[in-house]
């Protein structure tokens, strides 16, 4: 075989393949041994390994305020502030990259939390109080609802377009703002109620909606809130009392929407109307929230797939 043919076989320049024979008829397979160019795997480390697994550790646990950093999030500087507060080490921003990379953090949107929240109520809540509801209403053939309340504006738009870089997107809004609220309520098998409102909820709003769940149901409800100050008004009371056999409430902690599966469907129902062009009257508006209720409570197995959400498995 020829040298530009042994070159071209063995994926080499004709150079190195000659370099390569020569070698090797000097000195054998030791001649021509292939070994790696430039520093070890694993040297060259500006940080230790003890100090690396200590600044994962920091990152899992806590947030910046929390150590007294000046950053609400996790970014590259906030990170290599805290490396060289702890270890006395400036990292680049570049080098820093390439640290997150290694150690397989990738920047993602965060969920939020009161400060107000108490975890151990919301870790009572999931292990302790809703298992016992769940055999309470298994023991008296109750359903189990979920409620909240959202709303939406006509002017409401979410999400990113392309566009040629430097020349953002213009969305035309109606300069007349139109919003509509809705209250609903959702059951892990799948059921969905839901009103549709102008305004704020209050005590006869509320009221009219528990109506419409009985009405329509042929087992005792109950239903699982939030603390909104109208969900405990003293105005409810007397109905909810001569209506007892027929539904109940129950309230989640303070401060914990994300135990609520409502706010997984909440989200899903935003996000559904407002890639819809925007609405250019309060009739349209009107028209795209009913159109989406409609869609979704027709879909028993849609519905359930909101239970699938880490924060609200527990209610599956």
């Amino acid at each position: 075989m020829g040298l530009k043919e042994s070159a071209e076989h063995c994926g080499m320049g004709r150079t190195a393949a000659n370099d390569a024979w020569q070698q090797y008829q000097k000195q054998g397979w030791d001649g021509v041994a292939v070994s790696r160019s430039g520093r070890p795997v694993g040297t060259g480390h500006l940080l230790t390994k003890a100090q690396q697994q200590e600044t994962q550790r920091l990152i899992n646990d806590k947030m910046p305020d929390q150590l007294k950093l000046p950053y609400a999030l996790w970014t590259r500087k906030a990170v290599g502030l805290l490396i060289a507060e702890r270890f006395g080490v400036r990292l680049a921003v570049r080098t820093m990259s390439a640290y997150m990379e290694r150690w397989g953090f990738t920047a993602q949107k965060p969920m939020r939390r009161a400060y107000e929240q108490r975890p151990e109520q919301a870790l009572q809540w999931r292990e302790k109080t809703f298992p016992a509801i769940a055999r309470r209403a298994k023991r008296e053939g109750a359903e189990i609802l979920w409620g909240d309340q959202t709303g939406i504006r006509n002017d409401d738009v979410r999400g990113r377009s392309y566009a040629p870089q430097g020349q953002t997107p213009i969305v035309r809004v109606n300069n007349k703002r139109q919003s509509r609220s809705i209250i609903s309520a959702i059951s892990n098998r799948g059921l969905m109620r839901w009103m549709v409102y102008k305004g704020g909820l209050n005590a006869r709003l509320f009221k009219r909606f528990l109506m419409r769940l009985i009405a329509r149901s042929k087992r005792k409800i109950f239903l699982i809130l939030d603390n909104l100050p109208v969900h405990h008004a003293k105005v409810l009371q007397p109905w909810l009392q001569k209506n007892a056999g027929r539904i109940e409430l129950f309230f989640l902690p303070s401060y914990s929407p994300e135990l609520n599966p409502v706010e997984v469907a909440n989200a899903d129902f935003k996000e559904a109307v407002t890639k819809r062009p925007p609405a250019r009257s309060e009739a349209q508006l009107v028209k795209a929230v009913i159109s989406h209720y409609r869609s979704v409570a027709k879909r028993p197995e849609h519905v359930q797939q909101y239970f699938l959400h880490p924060d609200v498995r527990y209610a599956a």
